[in-house]
């Protein structure tokens, strides 16, 4: 079993996790209505409301089983929105928008810490401060590292759907052949460690919005 602190911040990392994902999706229903698609929202998903997004395995069971796995790192993932691209007014465009809202709205919650965490000033309340802090640290660290992975151009992520609507339409279909063996090709760039060098922005993304914290 965790200790108490590894437990309070797992709940912590958890419950910014819930709301990241959560927002993630949105965003992409959102974005898919406003272009056309009134799919997600006639699903009833486009609501911060977490029940319709939970996701059995990937939103309860995998964060306790990477919780107990060798580092206590966890990782989870909403239930995708159901987006139906034929509905699109310009289907291969308007799917790469619909593709950078989720990341884009992770990067912008991630902003939104880090002006949270400028916002606090030594002097405060200090128990205030004490529960607020780590909480925007978590966010903003989180939230980058999402939306940094989603932009990973292997399926199922976001990037995969906007490399698909920059392709060549001949390239686009052949890349698309891929899909079924997405999870494979993750799990391999992770046992590899590949994983790490993809993610090589979001250590830049973490500077520049901890600088604006600083400021």
């Amino acid at each position: 079993m965790p200790s108490q602190f590894d437990l309070y911040t797992f709940l912590l990392q958890a419950t910014v996790l819930l709301f990241a994902v959560i927002v993630h999706e949105c965003a992409h229903g959102y974005v898919a209505d406003r272009l056309g698609d009134p799919t997600a929202r006639l699903a009833g998903r486009i609501t911060l409301n977490p029940i319709p997004h939970i996701d059995l395995f990937g939103t309860i069971l995998l964060p306790i089983i990477t919780l107990l796995s060798p580092g206590n790192f966890f990782f989870g993932y909403a239930k995708p929105v159901p987006v139906t691209t034929a509905n699109l007014r310009r289907p291969r465009w308007d799917s790469i928008w619909v593709a950078l809202a989720g990341p884009a709205s992770n990067f912008l919650l991630a902003l939104l810490a880090s002006l949270g965490l400028a916002l606090i000033r030594p002097g405060g309340d200090q128990s205030f401060t004490a529960f607020i802090h780590p909480f925007l640290v978590t966010a903003l660290v989180v939230n980058v590292v999402l939306g940094v992975f989603n932009l990973i151009p292997v399926p199922p992520l976001d990037g995969s759907w906007i490399l698909m609507g920059l392709l060549p339409l001949n390239l686009a279909i052949r890349f698309a052949r891929l899909r079924p063996y997405g999870m494979l090709i993750l799990i391999a760039l992770m046992v590899t460690r590949v994983i790490n060098i993809l993610m090589w922005p979001a250590g830049l993304l973490i500077g520049a919005f901890s600088a604006i914290a600083s400021l």
